[in-house]
């Protein structure tokens, strides 16, 4: 098996809901691509992710409810940052993500903080009322930082020392508002954004937290609430799986 060397201290995380119908192909579909520690982090599954994430190799922290995504990335980041990682790579469980992407990311760390994967280069295909929030939230994301963002729900994103450090400390938990507010963050913190183009699968099977619906009513929520920066993240009860 010929895979790509990411070195000891890089670390791929991947939160977890109710995924048992494809955590363990996602989590094959990695490791054969990149040599690199894979953290799930089991977000109140009530299924067997868990146990299928551990068997296929990965290590595995559970939360023992559902705390949403942010939540599970920030329980993902504060365990890089505090086992001494120098870099974090987030990858969707759902199969979404290319792991053949995920090197491209880790080289524009060398000029960022932060690396945001967008996938709208490849012509991506989203419904009208989230195409049209989110271009407003890329214009308003962009301003911020002064660099043009525009994906800005991208959950596909490298993490370099400086952003890692921050975001162990503090994340934002609510749905979709945890990538926007993280991208805000780090125009607060003077921190590196960068952006990639990489090519995007749509969900390879299991059930999405929010249809296309609710979540077009999210991110006009969210729009509303941009300027509200309340980064309020829950204690976290976890436990620790080793992989089979």
């Amino acid at each position: 098996m010929n895979r790509t060397e990411l070195g000891p201290r890089t670390l791929l995380i991947m939160p977890a809901w109710n995924e048992s119908d494809v955590i363990a192909e996602t989590i094959r579909t990695v490791r054969e691509e990149l040599a690199a520690d894979l953290l799930v982090i089991d977000d109140g599954s009530g299924d067997s992710t868990a146990e299928l994430a551990a068997t296929a190799g990965a290590i595995v922290i559970q939360h023992p409810y559902n705390l949403g995504v942010g939540a599970a990335i920030h329980t993902g980041l504060r365990f890089g940052f505090e086992h001494r990682y120098d870099r974090v790579v987030q990858i969707d469980a759902d199969g979404q993500h290319d792991p053949v992407y995920v090197p491209i990311l880790l080289r524009a760390l060398d000029s960022a903080d932060m690396v945001v994967g967008t996938r709208f280069g490849h012509e991506y295909k989203t419904g009208v009322l989230r195409r049209i929030v989110m271009r407003a939230l890329s214009k308003r994301v962009s301003r911020s930082l002064g660099i043009e963002i525009n994906d800005t729900t991208s959950g596909f994103r490298a993490f370099g020392p400086a952003a890692l450090a921050a975001f162990a400390q503090s994340y934002p938990s609510a749905y979709l508002c945890d990538t926007v507010e993280a991208l805000l963050m780090c125009g607060e913190q003077k921190l590196r954004v960068a952006t990639v183009e990489v090519k995007m699968q749509h969900r390879q099977g299991g059930i999405p937290s929010s249809g296309p619906f609710k979540s077009g009513l999210y991110l006009v929520r969210l729009s509303l609430l941009l300027v509200v920066n309340a980064h309020q993240t829950p204690r976290i009860v976890a436990r620790r799986l080793l992989p089979s």
